[in-house]
């Protein structure tokens, strides 16, 4: 008796504009626009150096952008005006608005030069959510 494994899936790309608060899973490619050094403290006493890295790029698509917060080695792969593929990102709410990130989980590969424009005026993280309780009767 054969067993048949699934096959993998195709990943699904989703665009800038479609990102909602709470959700994961999601496979974007997108340029980078901006990136900030937010964080970086290491330590050097130890028998191996560990590194903390932390930059908040400003990245985006054509239907809009979004803070994606690297960490560590991806803060290496978010080059201004390069392209990248974000796999398994998630949305971390941070202070009332949507941030990009990509834990363990997922992957950031540097791709080859997209062809679109990055739509600058529908910053995704300048809306402010709020948490909202909804009882049920």
């Amino acid at each position: 008796m054969a067993e048949s494994k699934p096959g993998l899936r195709k990943p699904l790309f989703t665009k800038v504009d479609q990102l909602r608060p709470g959700t994961s899973g999601h496979t974007l490619t997108v340029k980078v626009v901006s990136t900030k050094m937010v964080l970086q403290k290491g330590r050097s006493d130890g028998p191996q150096s560990r590194q903390m890295r932390i930059a908040e790029c400003l990245v985006g698509d054509e239907t809009g952008m979004i803070i994606f917060t690297a960490r560590n080695d991806q803060v290496d792969l978010m080059k201004e005006g390069s392209t990248v593929i974000l796999r398994n990102a998630k949305i971390d709410m941070f202070k009332g608005s949507m941030r990009l990130a990509v834990d363990k989980w997922g992957r950031v590969e540097v791709t080859e030069p997209a062809s679109f424009s990055v739509k600058e005026d529908n910053n995704l993280s300048l809306v402010e959510y709020e948490l909202v309780n909804v009882v049920v009767e």
